[in-house]
């Protein structure tokens, strides 16, 4: 199969069609908050504050708009997927086990291939199902093709041509092993090269009804692979269209919905609040404040914006609606929002122990590599429901305070007394508070560093990790770029909406 040059050519196609779709992705998504904010103005101060707007009055809706909107939503909620989740792939329909459906599709199929196996064994053979079959295999076949390829087409119409095949069959002169075989060649020149050993293995089957239950298997599986082809095709280009698109199918949603923005507007005027309270803070020692210092701060939408999204980072997804402009993005948020859990409980047991154990024990780098990997191992499941992190906390105090005394005694230094392993221990087991101090700071370091991250552009060279954050670096700079590529094409989409709704904020603040 491999020295067949039209398969050659179909399979580097789609190679060179779908190269590096995440490259595209990050530079369309990455815009500096300059352009993404060049519309938002501030204006003066004014002493009354915006409060919620009510939700617009309910109204009657039909059925079938009911049915347009969803459709639009789903379209809309599709366009994003395949723009941001650059390993976004359509996966073959699989029921459940127990599932009606499943059982109901197993009892059709199975009376249909009993039906065709009953007109293979009359004398003479009954054809009419097969030649159906040939029939939805040759369409399948031709819709696989692009369109430069002529002869693969001409092949496949002139072989399978259902008025020849019928006279054949009528005359009993049809040979349905040939077309079987002819198909499976077709298909081995088509399918793509994960394919080749599924393709393979139907030339082991002889029986006809087997065969052609494992032909229409594979071509599924054909169908899937054309599919995400086609997606990894048209990326690029919806892309570019991606960001008018969406806005115009929120616009659409708006307008049969005027209340759809109702979340966005308490979400951006709780984190202009917070910046409000920030700015008002006294800098001065004992609490005095400067000269100036009760005229009402100015904030920049910017700013607000920025900090409204650190915000979805630390959001309580149970009791709290998620936006309306980040609604497709709350799984992604969602599991930041973990990630950034698990790494400040990991940084904080790593700047406890390298700071209550012995001076320089974290300057061995073999040491300070073996204790990172196994603290993150024995966190690896706090994402889930069932993890108890105080249980998880004192197995990893134990194992710390067992690594401290190897490192200890290969460097020939004193080991740690029982009373300094009994602290580290206590301290460690701690951190399954969220109020404990130290983790507490390491998660206002990690949200400091993320807020210079996103404000940073991409100004050269990036933001230095804030003190005690250096052995998660790594982890923590895979997870702002995520964070500011999902925070970046979400202003590119929903900006005017913003900008209308912290115009007001910002007047009368």
């Amino acid at each position: 199969m491999s020295e067949n040059l039209d398969k050659s050519s179909v399979k580097e196609a789609g190679k060179s069609t779908s190269s590096d779709p995440e490259r595209g992705l990050a530079d369309a998504v990455e815009p500096s908050d300059e352009a993404v904010q060049d519309k938002a103005k501030s204006d003066s101060p004014s002493p009354h504050r915006v409060r919620r707007p009510h939700s617009s009055p309910a109204r009657f809706v039909t059925v079938e708009e009911l049915v347009e909107t969803a459709k639009g939503v789903t379209n809309m909620a599709l366009a994003h997927e395949i723009v941001v989740n650059g390993d976004f792939r359509i996966q073959p329909a699989e029921l459940p086990e127990d599932s009606l459906e499943k059982k109901v599709k197993e009892i059709v199929h199975k009376a249909f291939w009993d039906c065709l196996s009953v007109q293979l064994s009359e004398d003479p053979p009954t054809y009419d199902h097969a030649i159906k079959l040939v029939g939805e295999i040759k369409e399948t076949l031709l819709s696989f093709l692009l369109p430069g390829h002529t002869r693969l087409r001409n092949q496949i119409t002139e072989v399978l041509d259902l008025d020849l095949i019928k006279q054949e069959a009528e005359n009993g002169a049809l040979d349905i092993s040939k077309l079987a075989g002819f198909i499976i060649g077709m298909m081995g020149t088509l399918c793509a090269p994960a394919r080749d050993e599924e393709v393979k293995k139907l030339k082991d089957i002889k029986e006809i009804v087997p065969l052609f239950r494992a032909i229409f298997s594979v071509l599924d599986l054909m169908k899937v692979d054309m599919a995400n082809f086609a997606v990894s095709s048209i990326r690029p280009h919806l892309m570019q269209q991606s960001v008018e698109y969406e806005r115009k199918k929120f616009q659409e949603l708006l307008e049969k919905q005027p209340n759809s923005l109702d979340f966005v507007t308490q979400w951006l005027e709780e984190a202009s609040d917070d910046l409000m309270t920030q700015k008002r803070k006294p800098a001065l020692p004992g609490g005095e404040e400067a000269a100036g210092s009760r005229d009402t701060p100015v904030l920049s939408p910017v700013a607000v914006q920025n900090c409204a999204y650190l915000k979805l980072l630390k959001w309580d997804h149970l009791r709290r609606p998620f936006p309306e402009t980040v609604l497709m993005d709350q799984a992604r948020f969602q599991e930041l929002q973990l990630q950034l859990e698990h790494l400040t409980v990991l940084g904080a047991v790593l700047l406890v122990t390298f700071s209550m154990a012995a001076p320089g024990i974290s300057s061995q780098a073999d040491f300070a590599r073996k204790l990172k990997t196994m603290v993150k191992i024995l966190l690896t499941d706090m994402h889930l429901p069932s993890f108890q992190l105080r249980d998880a906390l004192t197995t990893i105090g134990e194992k710390v305070c067992l690594e401290v005394s190897r490192c200890l005694a290969l460097c020939g230094a004193a080991p740690c007394t029982p009373d300094k392993e009994t602290a580290l221990k206590g301290h460690i087991q701690a951190l399954a508070s969220a109020d404990e101090p130290v983790r507490r700071l390491m998660e206002s370091r990690i949200l400091t560093f993320l807020e210079t991250y996103l404000a940073w552009g991409h100004q050269k060279p990036l933001p230095a990790v804030p003190g005690g954050l250096g052995p998660v670096q790594k982890e923590l700079e895979e997870v702002a770029v995520k964070f500011v590529r999902l925070v970046n094409y979400n202003k590119m989409v929903f900006c005017p909406y913003y900008d209308a709704i912290l115009s007001k904020i910002l007047i009368s603040s």
